[in-house]
């Protein structure tokens, strides 16, 4: 079952009107916007998400509000041009969960689980781009290691790229786990490969450049007096929030909410693990 992570935070803060214009910017299976949408009387949700196959399975979750409801497919770099095509100025709030959705966790064929074997894919769009698997069994060694120790924060990456280049051609999801696991063995809760595959996930989907377009743009997309919630996961990630919203507070443009990084709460973690490592921003624009 899919569960919409520190949900209550994200109304609270988001501050939903019955009568207000919403994005989420990160619809996944469509968890936070049908929440927002049941808030809503004369209002409307605009739900953005990459991955094609994530957004019709959204679409069905949330058919009970569809009036209130509208979605469009991409990535962040070309969401402010899709929402003015479809008439949309600016919204009263606008929401990003940065997480990956269970079903992609969990769909062995998107390749992005290290507990069921599958094609080295990971992208979040199939239709485009090059697959993980390209990576793997093509770049150089070195760029190998820089690219696990730059985005995966692995400290290991020079030994696990010399072992991935030498079990060329990597085959699969679990023959690349095995590989890492190999020349780097547990140390402790996490699997050794969960941030090898964090890095290669963040470079075939362009993930930093798209978070980077995001924050760009987002305060644009925001009335005045309109609210950002952005939950992020990683710590580059909530990093480069961070970094933005407060440059925004100080030239003025918004409030910070957030004085420090809100955790998800004792009950949410206990019932939905997945959630233990969110890290849950939020702002308000001057008006």
């Amino acid at each position: 079952m899919h569960v919409p992570v520190m949900l209550n935070e994200t109304l609270e803060y988001l501050a939903v009107r019955p009568d207000g214009v919403y994005l989420d910017a990160t619809a996944g299976l469509g968890g936070h916007t049908g929440a927002i949408a049941a808030r809503l009387a004369s209002g409307h949700v605009w739900s953005n998400d990459r991955d094609p196959e994530s957004l019709a399975m959204a679409r069905v979750k949330t058919a009970a509000h569809e009036a209130r409801i509208s979605f469009t497919a991409g990535p962040f770099s070309t969401l402010p041009a899709r929402l003015r095509a479809a008439g949309v100025d600016r919204v009263d709030g606008l929401l990003a969960d940065l997480g990956v959705s269970r079903y992609q966790l969990t769909a062995a064929e998107r390749g992005f689980s290290l507990q069921s074997d599958g094609p080295l894919d990971m992208r979040m769009d199939r239709s485009s781009g090059e697959p993980a698997s390209s990576i793997v069994n093509f770049f150089s060694e070195r760029e190998l290691a820089n690219l696990i120790f730059e985005l995966g924060e692995e400290r290991r990456s020079r030994q696990i790229a010399r072992a991935i280049v030498r079990a060329r051609p990597i085959r699969s999801t679990l023959h690349l786990a095995g590989v890492v696991e190999q020349a780097a063995p547990r140390t402790g809760r996490l699997h050794p490969a969960t941030q090898t595959f964090m890095a290669l996930r963040l470079f075939v989907n362009s993930e930093p450049e798209e978070l980077d377009a995001l924050l760009a743009s987002a305060p644009g997309l925001v009335k005045p007096g309109g609210r950002i919630v952005i939950i992020s996961f990683m710590s580059l990630e909530d990093r480069k929030v961070k970094q933005r919203f407060q440059s925004l507070a100080r030239s003025g443009e918004a409030r910070v909410l957030t004085k420090h990084v809100i955790p998800p709460g004792e009950l949410e973690v206990a019932s939905n693990p997945p959630s233990r490592s969110a890290k849950f921003r939020a702002l308000e624009m001057c008006a």
